[in-house]
């Protein structure tokens, strides 16, 4: 096959999987057993933000999620690690970016190219999303598909687990919708996306699952204190739902994404040609109604976005893997 025939499979059966799976006819269903359950690792974000730390560190301006952080091991394989028990390594595939490669080429030197989801450059999540859900439902037509974001940290990785195997469970019964988990919020972050939760479906102490009444993308000081105050909660991008109900989403969102990357063979010159999509901020928040919420109180989430976030992260491991007197940090929350 030659690199051209390869390109327009790719997007031959990009059309076929939203044409298939995006009927409403179609059933979607899955076992437990793990069979139809797949894991996407983000890792193609350029992570500008945290560049000055990074380059402390490393003494090359990689993007955080290739940088040891922590215990010798960067944010990447922090992540592998800690879906591991959870998925088969078969059916995890990691989204990321061409130019990227020299640093993740020595943090995945096992995974077969064939997980390696290897984007001409970044354009967004949702443009991310969209190419390893075609993939997967290339494969698998009943694939019930997990995303995780690689630059967050847990305090609880058991819990996070737990979190997780609770939600692949509750999709069963609600395969039309996609599943959001939740963070209990600490303190009025305006960085985070906000879930204001709707209507109980699921009753548990640990793990409830709600309906999404609405969807707040980094909201004004103002704002931020008021959900907290209502308990609302942080948007952790740890997104669940059947391969059928994403590309639903996404072809109601953002139609023009879905036609453009099924109308051009050449991956190439798309991404050439294609603007940025945030999953979050043009898909989330403009149907809070296809959205649950799983509450999430015991992981103790912090996404890495900020140096002030790593700081405050680092200073709870007593690990300083840089010269902090030489680096301007803002002050951290408690």
């Amino acid at each position: 096959m030659t690199k051209m025939s390869e390109k327009q499979c790719l997007f031959t059966t990009f059309v076929a999987a939203i044409e298939l799976l995006g009927k409403p006819g179609v059933t979607m269903t899955s076992t437990r057993s793990g069979k139809h359950t797949w894991a996407v690792v983000l890792a193609g974000g350029d992570g500008t933000r945290l560049k000055e730390m990074t380059h402390q560190i490393t003494g090359d301006w990689r993007p955080k999620q290739f940088c040891r952080f922590f215990e010798g091991k960067s944010l990447l394989n922090h992540t592998r690690e800690r879906i591991a028990p959870i998925f088969d390594e078969d059916r995890t595939l990691f989204a990321l970016a061409r130019a990227h490669e020299p640093f993740y080429r020595d943090q995945l030197p096992e995974v077969h190219d064939r997980r390696k989801v290897a984007q001409p450059a970044n354009r967004g999540t949702a443009v991310a999303m969209a190419l390893c859900l075609e993939i997967i439902a290339r494969q698998d037509e009943n694939a019930l598909v997990a995303f995780f974001p690689s630059d967050h940290h847990y305090s609880n990785c058991e819990a996070f687990r737990e979190s997780v195997e609770s939600g692949l469970s509750m999709m069963e019964e609600y395969p039309q919708s996609i599943l959001i988990v939740g963070a209990e919020a600490r303190y009025p972050e305006v960085e985070y996306g906000w879930i204001e939760p709707g209507r109980t479906l699921v009753d548990s102490l640990v793990n409830p699952l709600l309906r999404v009444s609405r969807f707040w993308e980094k909201p004004t000081v103002r704002d931020a204190k008021g959900l907290h105050r209502r308990a609302c909660l942080w948007n952790t991008f740890v997104t669940i739902g059947f391969a059928g109900a994403f590309l639903e989403l996404l072809q109601a969102t953002v139609p023009h994404l879905t036609r453009r990357l099924g109308g051009d063979p050449d991956i190439d010159r798309l991404y050439n040609k294609i603007a940025p999509v945030d999953f979050s901020k043009e898909v989330l928040t403009r149907m809070p109604e296809r959205l649950v919420v799983m509450r999430d109180s015991a992981s103790g989430w912090t996404d890495l976005g900020s140096p002030s976030r790593v700081v405050e992260v680092l200073s709870r491991h007593g690990e300083w893997p840089f010269a902090t007197d030489r680096l301007i940090v803002p002050h951290a929350h408690p």
